[in-house]
């Protein structure tokens, strides 16, 4: 048998038909980012690759390539016995590095030496970050969105969840980039993904959804946090219609200090976050804040961030990046609950089915 060797996008294509897809990179490179669904066999591990790469310079090429290959040679057997020996005949992985092939070259050549179908990405994992860019404009523009606009606090996101229980598309930005898409909005234990995983996160979703149905969206600006939404993604939304959605101030409030409690829990993280509104909003007044959230005044603080700062912001953005704002259908939840969302949604399914 030999190494199938197949190009990226044929790779994209058929990853369904692969038993395992393997990422023989170091864990470093993995947790930035990977196929969807690749494992992490290590060739060499970070430390590992980080030794060669000095022996590399301040030794010689020579020298890092012997204690490459004894390093690699170990760590595949490592991956045999661990992974492969309970594997049947059958069994078809598709195997990926970086670029030049080398550390998942070595580990497919013994792959295919035990006798199993072994595809190799040419390329690599470069190949795959470049159809992935290559892709994304054209799987974002071909899809029909609603926009769900509303200020922070009025359940945009519970309505997406509504609208998802119910079978309908959405695309949860947020969520692929593990952020609430604000100064405040950074959740604690969620680290961000890096933006190649965001980008990837995104690809794969886009991919997914059918262009003959609408795609429910929230009004995102450019960055959720730390990642940037794709350019061709955000031009689509902001040329797409828009639904207003209404919720009354005090059910608003009492949202955000359940969606956000880990600031009621935490009073210290929450003034440690608004110390970044500072240079905003005047010291004087995060003090302020600062001093009422000490005092356990957490609901006054919410309901000022709220009439202060993020209304007349959103109201702002909102108006000048989204085109079709101006004519924005307005709907409207009863309440704050999953319940009264749930309703909501129905009747704007019921609305476009």
């Amino acid at each position: 048998m030999t190494v199938q060797v197949i190009p990226a996008a044929e790779a994209i294509a058929r990853l369904a038909e692969f038993s395992t897809v393997i990422d023989a990179r170091s864990q470093a490179e993995y947790a930035e980012d990977r196929l969807p669904g690749a494992v992490n066999w290590p060739s060499l591990t970070s430390d590992e690759r980080h030794l060669v790469g000095t022996i590399y310079k301040q030794v010689s090429p020579f020298e890092a390539k012997k204690r490459g290959a004894a390093l690699v040679a170990a760590n595949v057997a490592r991956h045999i016995e661990r992974e492969v020996l309970d594997k049947p005949k059958g069994w078809q992985p598709l195997v990926y590095c970086w670029r030049g092939g080398k550390r998942s070259g070595s580990l497919s050549l013994v792959l295919d030496q035990i006798g199993f179908r072994v595809s190799l990405v040419d390329g690599g994992y470069k190949a795959f970050r470049a159809a992935v860019l290559a892709e994304l404009p054209a799987l974002a523009q071909r899809l029909s969105y609603q926009v769900i606009c509303g200020p922070t606090g009025s359940g945009k996101t519970r309505l997406l969840q509504a609208l998802a229980d119910r079978g309908t598309q959405v695309l949860d930005l947020e969520g692929l980039a593990q952020h609430r898409s604000s100064v405040l909005g950074l959740v604690p234990g969620q680290p961000q993904p890096s933006q190649k995983q965001f980008d990837t996160r995104v690809w794969e979703q886009l991919r997914r959804l059918d262009p003959a149905r609408p795609v429910y969206v929230e009004s995102e600006s450019k960055k959720v946090g730390n990642v940037a939404v794709p350019e061709a993604l955000i031009a689509a939304m902001r040329a797409s219609p828009c639904l207003r959605l209404e919720l009354p101030e005090p059910e608003r409030v009492e949202l955000l200090m359940e969606d956000y409690d880990w600031f009621v829990r935490q009073p210290d993280f929450f003034c440690d976050r608004l110390g970044a509104l500072a240079e905003l909003r005047g010291r004087a007044v995060v003090e302020d804040w600062q001093a009422r959230v000490g005092a356990g005044r957490i609901r006054e603080v919410v309901r000022e961030l709220l009439t202060q700062h993020y209304d007349p912001g959103y109201a702002a953005s909102i108006a000048r990046n989204f085109r079709q704002y101006g004519t924005a259908r307005t709907i409207a939840a009863q309440d704050r609950s999953m319940q009264a969302m749930g309703r909501l949604a129905q009747e704007l399914t019921a609305v476009e089915g």
